[in-house]
This record gives C-alpha cells, structure tokens and sequence, in this order.
C-alpha cells in the first residue's frame, strides 16, 4: 500500500458549498419557495448548482405545492441562470398532475426573472 502526503493544501480546487434559501414569487406563480442548493465554487466566484425547492402557494390561481429540481450556473460577475423542472408526481392539491420546466436569470442579491412552462394532467 502506498501513502500520500500533501505538501501544501490545493488553494485551487473547487470548493462545495451547501446553500438554504427562501424565495418569493409574485405574479401567476404566487407564493414561496424553500431551496436547498449544493455549489461546486471556482476560485475566480463563478459555479455550477444543483438544488431542489418546494413551492408553495398557486399557479394560475390554482393553490397547492409542488417541488422543482434545479441546475445552473453563476458567472464571476454575480449572474446566474438555470433551468429547472418539476418533479413527477410532486403537485398536491388543485396542482396534482403538475408536470412542466422553466427557467431563471438573475444577479445575485436581485430579484430574477423566471418562466414555468406547465402542463396540469
């Protein structure tokens, strides 16, 4: 069996970074959402994420929940876009059948832009 050793710590490896967020969509999807995200973190502060959110609230008027599987990426200057879709079988409520994807772009620390695409079955 072989040993390693390190001589100094690797300053340029990428760090993982676990994010919790709570956000809030105003508009035909109305309500908020609670976001877990894990980041692979460059050196020079840009990224690529994964994360999963639970929205709750109503699309079109129509109330319940559902849950969105998210992937993006966050540039050096602070923006990010992504794309996420919802997760089978996740709506509850006047939201059961839910089925779509969507997107978002945003600044960090700025209100973003963001679409849903959807289908209810």
């Amino acid at each position: 069996m072989r040993r390693a050793a390190a001589t100094e710590p690797r300053r340029s490896a990428p760090q993982l970074v676990r994010i919790a967020a709570e956000e809030t969509f105003a508009g035909d999807l109305d309500g908020h959402g609670t976001v877990t995200f894990l980041q692979v973190l460059a050196a020079d502060g840009s990224a690529s994420f994964v994360g999963v959110e639970r929205f709750v609230g109503s699309l079109d008027g129509r109330a319940g929940s559902f849950v969105l599987a998210d992937r993006g990426t966050q540039s050096s200057d602070g923006r990010v876009s992504g794309e996420w879709r919802v997760v089978p079988g996740s709506g509850t409520e006047g939201l059961l059948g839910l089925s779509g994807e969507g997107g978002f772009n945003a600044s960090l620390g700025e209100k973003a832009s963001v679409y849903l695409d959807y289908r209810l079955d």
